[in-house]
């Protein structure tokens, strides 16, 4: 099927302001794996959510980016992690040193069991969240499939984290959003929208920072 002229347009603006990103840009110079890389940084420096001796799970972690912020912000003055990053995806990921990588479905039991068998007992201080759906173009699409990973990190949460835990997720604001920033105020005490400055002005992408299970 002949692709239409609009899509290469599209496609053509997308990679021009992808190019001249200087985020982009930063991460490549900085040897991040991708631009996001700025959004947990800046989240971090405001919210304070890792340091030394925590248990972080990174969901849909590939390529990676996030999981790197998290392997800094744990090490030592050595280099050494202390605690453990726990990263997790459907897709392949490169690995990081020190780093537990579980590939698979995280609502699958065989997946479930790893991730059992990893933590062995233990709870988790920090879910982090950059997931996102394939995006189709049709919004009210997106925004369901959107909404559902929303509701899988949660179950996540309920199931994995600790009652003084914190829930980092990615949200696009639209159909469902103020439902579930509700489902949050109601298992968390305290719930923060942050809109890194990483994150594109036209996009409806805002960040929820949750802490403290009820």
């Amino acid at each position: 099927m002949p692709v239409s002229s609009k899509k290469l347009r599209s496609n053509r603006a997308w990679i021009e302001r992808h190019i001249n990103d200087p985020f982009v840009k930063r991460s490549k110079a900085e040897g991040y794996r991708a631009r996001s890389v700025y959004k947990l940084i800046e989240l971090d420096e405001k919210e304070h959510l890792l340091r030394p001796g925590l248990t972080v799970v990174d969901l849909g972690a590939a390529p990676g980016s996030w999981t790197q912020v998290v392997r800094e912000r744990l090490a030592d003055k050595k280099g050494q992690i202390r605690g453990r990053i726990i990263a997790m995806d459907i897709l392949p990921m490169e690995p990081i040193e020190g780093v537990t990588f579980v590939q698979g479905d995280f609502r699958e039991q065989s997946v479930a069991d790893q991730l059992a068998e990893i933590l062995n007992g233990d709870k988790v201080d920090v879910v982090l969240s950059d997931m996102a759906p394939n995006l189709s173009g049709i919004a009210a699409a997106d925004a369901a499939r959107s909404l559902l990973l929303n509701e899988l990190g949660l179950e996540f949460c309920l199931d994995h984290l600790k009652p003084s835990g914190i829930f980092v997720t990615k949200a696009f604001q639209g159909s469902g959003y103020s439902q579930f920033v509700e489902a949050l105020k109601k298992h968390f005490v305290k719930v923060a929208v942050r809109k890194p400055a990483a994150s594109r002005d036209t996009s409806a992408e805002v960040y929820l920072v949750a802490r403290h299970l009820k």
